[in-house]
Order: structure tokens, then sequence, then C-alpha cells
């Protein structure tokens, strides 16, 4: 079992069509995520905004990269929020810290304040991504948890249960690899995370476990390296 874990959701993970936001879905990954914190597993998640808006969609509508991806990075903070909304609900302690200052709303990202809250037992949401524009939250996820000293990253996927050699639903031929080594995942040009946090991850020595959120316990099975995913390290075996 993993001791220190990080946590990619994304944005769209926690929503429903039509909603930004869906309260079930919030409830039941609170107590998921209570679950994994009674383990004593330290706990920081990473979410994205793609329920809200992102850098690209936003330049596709005439919006300025550089500006889109700051909307995108406010629209983390307000899922953070809303996460953090829903385990303090289910009785877990919480904290939101920003990549941007804000502190009527979060914290300040401090490393050693987030290392000090995940020792006392609290879940640490990191909101606004880097703080700076042109770097997907994938890449937050590889830089945060290289910052804490993560054992792994689990990239938590909405109804995508792995890595496929291909786009299973374009091609139905397409095979489920188990593991596979960060220098495949950029030869092959598999598209699960961009390059700058794939290269971060490989030489920061982060595993990644893709797996499918929308099964309920796959987090914890994750957490225990139980789940149905997709093992990506260094070595890939």
């Amino acid at each position: 079992m993993y001791k220190r874990v990080l946590l990619k959701l994304s944005g769209e993970a926690l929503s429903s069509p039509g909603n930004a936001f869906d309260p079930a879905i919030l409830k039941a990954l609170a107590e998921e995520l209570k679950q994994v914190r009674e383990l004593g597993v330290d706990l920081a998640i990473v979410v994205g905004g793609g329920n809200f808006i992102r850098g690209k969609m936003a330049e596709s509508i005439g919006i300025e990269r550089v500006q889109g991806d700051y909307m995108g990075m406010l629209a983390t903070v307000i899922n953070a929020l809303a996460v953090q909304g829903a385990l303090e609900q289910a009785g877990v302690p919480t904290r939101v810290q920003t990549a941007i200052e804000m502190q009527k709303v979060a914290e300040p990202f401090i490393v050693r304040r987030a290392i000090r809250h995940l020792e006392k037992g609290r879940i640490v949401i990191f909101g606004a991504g880097t703080g700076n524009p042109y770097f997907s939250t994938d890449t937050t996820a590889a830089l945060r948890a290289s910052e804490i000293g993560a054992d792994v990253i689990l990239m938590a996927k909405n109804g995508v249960d792995g890595v496929y050699s291909a786009d299973p639903k374009t091609h139905p031929e397409a095979v489920k690899l188990d593991s596979l080594s960060y220098m495949d995942l950029l030869q092959k040009g598999l598209q699960v995370m961009d390059t700058t946090a794939t290269s971060m991850c490989m030489d920061n020595d982060v595993d990644l476990i893709v797996f499918n959120m929308n099964e309920p316990g796959n987090i914890l099975k994750a957490v225990r390296g139980e789940v149905n995913g997709t093992i990506i390290s260094k070595e890939g075996n």
C-alpha cells in the first residue's frame, strides 16, 4: 500500500450532463476519500477545471490563450472549494492551497505547510494549477507530487479503465496495457498526459496509475495497488 498519494481529478468527473457539479458524485467521492484517509494514507488532490472552461476552449471563442488559462485556473479553485465542502461535510479535515494568492478564499501554496497538513492527517487540495499559463493540471499534478514526495499519482479517468494501444472508441481492436514505461508513453504518443507532465514524472521517478474512477471503490483499490488499471513507471515493470 502506498503511504503518500496525489489524486488527479478532472473537472468533468465532478459534473453530470447540464450541471457543473453533481451532488451525488461529490458525496460518493468524499465518502471514498474519507476511507482512504482512514487507512492512514497521506492524500493530496489536484483538480482540473474542464467542467467550466479550458484555456484552449477559450481560445477557440476568441479569448487570448493566456487569459483563457487564467480563467481555467480560477475554475480549478471553484472545484477545489466544492471538493473541500463535500469532504468537510463527511467529517474530513481539509485545506485548499492555491498557486495564485487569494487569501480570503484559501491558503497560498507553501510546500512545507502542505506537507505539515498531510502529516497532521488533513487532505490537501491544490488549486489554480501551477499559477502559470500554458501549463496543464496534469503538469500541476506531476509538479506537486514531486514537491510533496508522493509515491504515486492516481490519474482518475472518467469512464476509462487504463491506457490502450489506441483509442478504443475508434479502434475496437485496441489492447489494454497493464504496465508501461514513461519512455514508451512518449515514443508511442499515447495521450495519457501531456509531454511536460510525463517528462517530470520520469525525471522525478513518480509512478502513475491510470484507472476508472466511475467504479465505486476504485480509488481505495488504487491506493492499495490492487486496481484494474495501467501502471506507468520509469522502468515500466
